[in-house]
């Protein structure tokens, strides 16, 4: 690669570099693998910068990156066990699921508890802003998948949400 070319993705990945972060860390819900997926996307587009020909594709390219990062680190085995030192208390509420507001981290929390394919249609969808044939094609699926995935994934997270509500409160 030559100094222009570097400069360039130098360029790229300042402006991107906390965009695609917070991206990875609503795909996986750790700030921790957030980085290193984050970087594991741009050392990908970095090896393919003199390959790819429209710059203007680049998100779409670290984004589907991205997302099969998540997914292949979805799949290890020590990534489906969660240990923690104390059990937490539930807060004392009084107030039901009408009059509660889900705050962020319930959102973080339900969002975890979403299979990690649907949990990427939707941070895509919904995060990202992106159409059904965008998200489609950053994921490498047909647009029938990304509309399934969807509504498996809200409903998924909705009985997280309320399954935390009833925990909870």
């Amino acid at each position: 690669m030559d100094q222009q070319e570097e400069a360039e993705f130098a360029k790229y990945f300042a402006n991107r570099r906390d965009a695609v972060r917070r991206t990875a860390y609503l795909l996986c819900g750790d700030w921790h693998r957030a980085d290193d997926l984050a970087q594991l996307a741009f050392v990908a587009l970095h090896r393919r910068w003199h390959k790819i020909r429209d710059h203007g594709a680049l998100d779409a390219y670290v984004r589907k990156t991205l997302v099969r990062s998540v997914i292949d680190e979805s799949r290890r085995p020590w990534r489906r066990e969660r240990f923690v030192d104390e059990v937490p208390e539930p807060p004392a509420s009084s107030a039901g699921f009408d009059t509660q507001v889900v705050t962020r981290e319930a959102l973080l929390a339900g969002l975890r508890e979403v299979p990690p394919r649907q949990r990427a249609v939707l941070v895509l969808r919904y995060f990202e802003g992106l159409d059904v044939a965008t998200a489609a094609t950053a994921l490498g699926c047909t647009e029938g998948t990304v509309k399934s995935q969807t509504a498996r994934g809200l409903a998924a997270l909705r009985a997280a949400l309320d399954e935390e509500v009833n925990v909870n409160g």
